[in-house]
């Protein structure tokens, strides 16, 4: 009975993010010499060209419990009190933010990401979510459900060559959505850190 949903989940065509964070898990397998050169090549060859969840799982099965499911999200609920991920912090290919009555804040300033698309699923609630992203870095908000809140993009837009694409998905609730680069205090804040 419950081999089914596993079966069908298997069968659930990937996306560019699936296989991008299958291509990271191989990439740093061989950086650390579980894989030699060769083996990289032939399984990068599989990943981007799989299709389904199915082609991409035995690409990383023996890579240790890292890399068992690569598209488990990252969830960060605000709660009442508020949530937030700053500092140095390794982005995966898909967020869960539920902004709760606190609100979540998430800061990319410093965080470590090799990927090209980030799949950022939020729900605002009654709070606000706040996405800080650098220069260079684009959100595409076009799938996000306004509801009766706000969505506010201050970044530049410009998008530059290698950067990430955050796709922003779920709805502003009643609530409200931030994106923005870092503002003053932050930016002297990560001048401090890096001088450290």
């Amino acid at each position: 009975m419950t081999a089914e949903p596993t079966r069908s989940a298997g069968r659930m065509r990937a996306s560019d993010t699936d296989r991008e964070a299958v291509v990271e898990q191989l990439r740093e397998a061989a950086a650390e010499g579980r894989i030699d050169l060769e083996e990289l090549d032939e399984r990068l060859g599989l990943a981007l060209t799989a299709k389904t969840h199915a082609e991409l799982a035995p690409l990383t099965d023996d890579l240790g419990p890292a890399a068992v499911d690569p598209v488990e999200p990252l969830t960060v609920k605000g709660g009442v009190q508020g949530a937030e991920r700053t500092g140095r912090w390794k982005v995966p290919p898909r967020i869960i933010a539920h902004g709760g009555l606190g609100g979540v804040r998430l800061d990319f300033s410093q965080a470590e990401c090799r990927l090209r698309e980030i799949d950022v699923d939020v729900t605002a609630g009654v709070a606000r979510v706040v996405l800080v992203v650098p220069v260079g870095w684009k959100a595409d908000t076009d799938a996000v459900d306004l509801s009766f809140g706000r969505l506010k993009n201050k970044t530049s837009g410009t998008h530059l060559p290698g950067k990430p694409i955050l796709r922003i998905t779920g709805s502003c609730g009643m609530g409200r959505i931030q994106i923005r680069h870092p503002n003053f205090r932050e930016r002297r804040k990560q001048r401090k850190d890096l001088s450290r």
